[in-house]
């Protein structure tokens, strides 16, 4: 799936969250973040901290992945 937006990705979280029957209290409890943290992230604000934000995908067992565009000439 492609995230073009901090929107698409809260819902992610939220979907997957849900998915795995948690609250948002247990999952900021398990993430080490506030609650308020977890339902700004699944709003979608786009200030949330990135490195909280990857925590907190990885703790429900979402994988990300960053490439970078190719060099035009590169195959």
């Amino acid at each position: 799936m492609k995230i073009k937006n901090a929107g698409e990705f809260g819902k992610l979280i939220r979907e997957t969250r849900q998915a795995q029957n948690l609250r948002q209290v247990d999952l900021a409890a398990a993430s080490g973040c506030g609650e308020r943290f977890i339902i700004d992230l699944e709003k979608g604000k786009p200030t949330c901290e990135f490195e909280k934000a990857i925590l907190v995908a990885q703790m429900l067992g979402i994988s990300l992945e960053a490439k970078s565009p190719e060099r035009r000439g590169e195959p």
